[in-house]
């Protein structure tokens, strides 16, 4: 039977990346494509609205200029009229040049504003008015117009006229995304940040930190304030509930321990019947058990990770039961394999297992519980795998076999027991790090899988004490 851990690694990580973007990214990419949606929207409107103002406003400039160029030309004498061709180059940067047949042109017709702007023009000066941007390969904004029977260029500096390019919407446009950007992350961080203070306090609190991680609760806003009261009270409830409850096993295994043991004392004094007396025995010795168990199960979550040699446990915890006539412990564990972990811990999970399937795992033909323990590295883990070959359990109870005082079936029943003994198990391996599952086939037995950090190379783990 394959161990279902044996691509945890990889599962988990192939889970993280199915979960998605966190909450802040998700509102962050929202709110940026609406203001980048917004801001280049607005862009190319105001670009629409503004090629026919600017275009009427600059058709209006040029047609002035020629205008009031030829008025001052055809009310000027001949030597007035060459003054004012040089003051208006030099001064003004316009030209006034003859118009010959043969001067070759390119019509002013790069883009849209300069289409409007050469239309507008002809509407206001005159047919026969001609715009061009390079006339006898020289470049410029060149205005053909007609003085009497003459015909004459002014050359204008382009510059002068010229629509906004596209270098500058470019500049706009980036610098607008940029403003954007940033004011949806920091809106967004803001709006989140209560959010994220409450993920990281129930985080904390379902790892049993109850006052590690206070919420505010003189937060501004009403809504949040509220939640976060809330959660603290909830804390504080969950830590005295569960300060109670140690309390309350605690002090069940003191005042049960000692009228167990004036029990048994009785029993080996006053009865004097040897079968009677070994079954009261065992009645006390299953109730101090149980006992054994509440306490186990209100141990603090408080471990010590260190290199723990697996061989080593394993067979300390088999020791006791390995002479058993009912019991038959294979075990295929490389004496070296090591892992991370409490070995007190450890030492338990593995003692609850073996004495699970001890008490639950007998084959039905013999009435002999044959175990197989195995262990081997994976990658930075080690599997380790507790096999019986009992009547094992149907596979929908499997996911309710290690919740706390639940009992399976008759096949695996057995009123000796408190229910706790696999709860312990998964409580103990999970607060080590590790990563716990049952498998079942009914009729062939149950199989429990550990996947356990494993110790780095080199580490040389200490020498565990002896169990007597």
């Amino acid at each position: 039977m394959p161990s279902p851990l044996e691509g945890g690694g990889q599962a988990s990580r192939g889970a993280r990346l199915k979960v998605g973007f966190s909450l802040f990214w998700r509102t962050f990419f929202l709110l940026a494509l609406l203001l980048v949606g917004s801001t280049v929207a607005w862009l190319q409107t105001f670009r629409q609205l503004e090629y026919e103002p600017r275009a009427i406003q600059t058709a209006h400039q040029i047609a002035s200029l020629v205008n009031l160029t030829r008025a001052a030309l055809v009310y000027s004498d001949a030597i007035t009229r060459v003054s004012l061709i040089k003051t208006l180059a030099d001064q003004e940067g316009v030209r006034i040049l003859p118009r010959e047949p043969i001067d070759r042109f390119e019509p002013y017709t790069s883009g849209t504003l300069d289409e409007r702007v050469t239309e507008e023009l002809i509407d206001r000066l005159g047919e026969g008015t001609v715009v061009a941007s390079q006339v006898n390969n020289q470049s410029g904004l060149w205005i053909g117009f007609t003085i009497e029977t003459d015909n004459y260029w002014l050359l204008l500096d382009p510059t002068r006229f010229s629509r906004v390019g596209g270098r500058t919407w470019l500049v706009w446009l980036i610098t607008a995304m940029a403003l954007s950007l940033a004011g949806a992350a920091l809106i967004t961080r803001f709006i989140n940040r209560p959010l994220s203070q409450l993920s990281r306090a129930a985080r904390e609190v379902r790892d049993g930190e109850y006052e590690a991680h206070r919420l505010d609760e003189r937060a501004r806003t009403n809504e949040i304030r509220a939640v976060n009261i809330g959660f603290n009270r909830m804390a504080d409830q969950l830590a005295k509930i569960e300060q109670d409850r140690a309390v309350m096993l605690a002090g069940i295994s003191h005042d049960l321990r000692t009228p167990l043991a004036r029990l048994r004392l009785e029993t080996e004094m006053s009865v004097e019947d040897e079968d009677a007396r070994a079954h009261m025995a065992a009645d006390i010795s299953q109730l101090d058990s149980i006992i054994d168990k509440f306490l186990d199960y209100a141990r603090p979550d408080h471990v010590d990770f260190k290199p723990v040699l697996l061989r080593d446990v394993i067979d300390a915890c088999t020791y006791a039961v390995q002479d058993h006539e009912d019991v038959k412990i294979k075990v295929d564990v490389a004496p070296e394999l090591a892992v991370m972990a409490d070995e007190v811990e450890l030492t338990r999970v593995i003692s609850n297992l073996v004495e699970n399937a001890r008490r639950y795992g007998k084959s039905p033909a013999t009435g002999v519980a044959d175990i197989n323990i195995q262990a081997q590295a994976h990658n930075d883990a080690v599997l380790i795998k507790v096999r019986d070959h009992g009547a094992g359990v149907a596979p929908a109870l499997l996911s309710q076999l290690t919740k706390p005082f639940f009992r399976g079936d008759a096949a695996r029943t057995s009123a000796a027991g408190a229910g706790l003994g696999l709860s312990i198990v998964a409580k103990n391996i999970d607060r080590m790090g590790g990563t716990f599952a049952l498998t079942s086939t009914p009729g062939r037995g149950l199989a429990a899988h550990i996947r356990m950090p494993r110790a780095a190379a080199g580490v040389k783990p200490p020498v565990p004490k002896p169990v007597v």
